[in-house]
């Protein structure tokens, strides 16, 4: 798979979430701004580099979408997510855990394929 920074990764998610949102799944700068509670000029820089490595479909001042590659991607992100925060309320019973939410983000970024596995194997036995 395609070597990216956390940063990256964010923004694929943050349009992926919102284009479930949006009729027709486009998404606007404004949109992963509010997500992510960034600039629209950072959102405008990163899109840049996202296009240019094949993640979405963006021409500037017009809407975003994910490609193929980038839903794959962002997909694939939100399941480790998902697994690890499944992980953490089934077997340690943290469930009200303000940063909860943001540890399995973190962690998501940076688990090796040897734990995620072997994490797979303990959630769906």
């Amino acid at each position: 798979m395609l070597s990216l920074q956390q940063s990256h990764k964010e923004y694929l998610i943050a349009i992926f979430i919102n284009s479930k949102r949006n009729k027709g799944g486009w998404v606007s700068n404004t949109d992963i701004s509010k997500f992510l509670g960034v600039k629209p000029a950072s959102v405008t820089g990163m899109l840049q580099k996202l296009y240019k490595q094949g993640l979405v479909n963006w021409k500037p001042r017009k809407r975003i979408r994910l490609t193929d590659k980038g839903k794959l991607i962002a997909k694939e992100k939100i399941e480790i997510y998902t697994l690890i925060k499944g992980f953490f309320i089934k077997y340690l019973d943290i469930r009200d855990d303000p940063s909860l939410d943001l540890l399995c983000s973190k962690i998501e970024h940076y688990i090796p394929p040897k734990v995620l596995d072997a994490l797979k194997v303990i959630m769906f036995k």
